[in-house]
């Protein structure tokens, strides 16, 4: 009988944040930007419209593939029972009605559309009129997420929360209609984390190589400096690390590991993203201005520069983006010395340049591994063919050599009869590092590696172990 009764009620279900974890504007926005950045300009003068204007300019100009989009699995699954049990599904929106229709046949459960037009934005109230002009009050059942559904929870028969804030809980169970709640989130703070790339800080630490091989280990006044441009360089990176991911959105939904990525996964909002960036931005800005000298504060402007560049074009460019990844470690380092304003050797750049072409020829590596693997031929938003792999193999072992040839050099150059006593114990680092290159590419090959290889090497035992070694080595060279 209950079952009968229900096949006589529609089920009305919202889209942004209730099917798909993310927002179809700030989606389509954000795809807009980076088709045509100058239209930023337009934004403004398209929302004086009224918003139904502004989605539909933008819905007009681009065009979202509903197939890469992050679907709720579990809120599909609960669709699919509804719908084989016969119940009619509406898909009732405030995403313009491209949009929604282009969804609507992808997921293709729905039938109905009820989404906003080029006039009418059916949003809060407008979406609580529209759905009691359809159905009447009490005749349809509602899915929603958001505070923004709280109208049309109070006239639904049922409400269903989906991923729903305390807040909007309470108040919707005060209507006494809540009949299910759908739960998709994991902790945010773990979202958060993952978001702003805190492993990634592990490559900052770079900065702190100057000092140490400055010896001078005991001057604390220079490591609270070197500690501040390691703050600084971490706020922006992570700056910059959530603007490409805004920026990569699709091309991540199309790699195996990216697309679980906390923005192509829905789990971070586009909106919260947008607020981090510029943040983030000004507090690594604030710290190098007042804390350190102009000419380290100079070098992280171009860091910034350089690394917006790479995430807006410069990364599709085939070798232009391998080279760039390793300048980028090399620009690290030298911001390193300028921050404890201390000489560096002309060795180390040249050593940083090789070694750091190595890895970032691995990063590439086991991306098209992967594609290969999923039976893909070329990457997505990159300029590389799965059969470049041989080329980039041989680059990244050839780079990872000659960074061990500038070091053996090194060794017997007069810096190093400045600096250490017992400068031939310098050379056991030399088959160290050899087998540590050597080894990196023979994981990387066998399908054993992670994409980034300086995160594979802060998990690797066998990488600490070589580390400590050198430490050892240099220590004793010093003594």
């Amino acid at each position: 009988m209950e079952e009968n009764k229900n096949r006589n009620i529609p089920l009305c279900v919202d889209l942004d944040g209730t099917l798909i974890a993310t927002d179809t504007l700030y989606e389509s926005a954000l795809l807009l930007l980076k088709k045509s950045p100058l239209t930023a300009l337009q934004l403004p003068f398209w929302l004086l419209g009224g918003k139904a204007k502004l989605k539909a300019h933008i819905s007009n100009r681009v065009e979202l593939n509903p197939a890469t989009l992050p679907y709720k699995q579990k809120v599909l699954d609960y669709l699919a029972n509804e719908k084989q049990s016969g119940r009619k599904l509406a898909l009732v929106t405030a995403s313009n009605q491209k949009i929604a229709n282009a969804i609507a046949e992808h997921v293709g459960l729905f039938d109905e559309i009820i989404s906003s037009t080029d006039s009418r934005n059916i949003f809060g109230k407008e979406k609580l009129n529209t759905l009691i002009e359809t159905y009447g009050e009490r005749g349809f059942d509602y899915v929603g997420d958001s505070s923004a559904d709280l109208p049309a929870f109070s006239a639904a028969r049922n409400a269903i929360l989906v991923d729903a804030k305390a807040s909007v809980k309470r108040k919707a169970k005060s209507n006494g209609n809540v009949s299910d709640f759908i739960d998709t989130q994991k902790s945010k703070v773990k979202v958060f984390i993952s978001e702003i790339r805190v492993y990634q800080w592990v490559k900052n630490i770079l900065i702190f190589i100057p000092l140490l091989l400055a010896h001078k280990l005991f001057d604390f006044a220079l490591w609270g400096q070197a500690f501040a441009g390691f703050a600084a360089f971490c706020f922006c990176a992570s700056s910059v690390y959530v603007l490409n991911d805004m920026l990569d959105l699709e091309s991540d939904r199309h790699h195996p590991t990216k697309r679980n990525r906390p923005l192509a996964s829905g789990r971070f909002s586009i909106l919260l993203a947008l607020f981090i960036v510029p943040l983030f931005f000004i507090s690594g800005f604030l710290l190098s201005i007042y804390f350190l000298p102009l000419k380290f504060t100079i070098i992280l402007a171009i860091y910034i520069i350089v690394t917006t560049a790479y995430s807006f074009h410069l990364k599709k460019i085939y070798i232009l983006d391998i080279m760039l990844l390793a300048g980028l470690y090399t620009i690290r380092l030298l911001s390193g010395a300028l921050a404890v304003e201390v000489e560096i050797s002309p060795w180390l750049p040249a050593f940083s340049m090789f070694l750091f072409i190595s890895l970032a020829s691995i990063k590439r590596f086991t991306e098209l591994k992967m594609l290969e693997a999923n039976n893909k031929s070329e990457t997505k938003g990159r300029d590389y063919l799965v059969a470049d792999s041989f080329l980039i193999q041989n680059v990244g072992i050839i780079s990872g050599y000659m960074a061990v040839l500038v070091f053996s050099l090194y060794i017997n150059s007069q810096e190093v009869l400045k600096l250490y006593n017992h400068p031939k114990l310098l050379w056991g680092i030399a088959p160290l590092m050899l087998y540590w290159v050597t080894r990196i590419w023979f994981l990387a090959n066998r399908g054993k590696m992670h994409d980034d290889p300086i995160f594979f090497t802060v998990k690797d035992p066998a990488s600490y172990f070589i580390g400590l070694l050198i430490l050892i080595l240099i220590s004793g060279a010093a003594l």
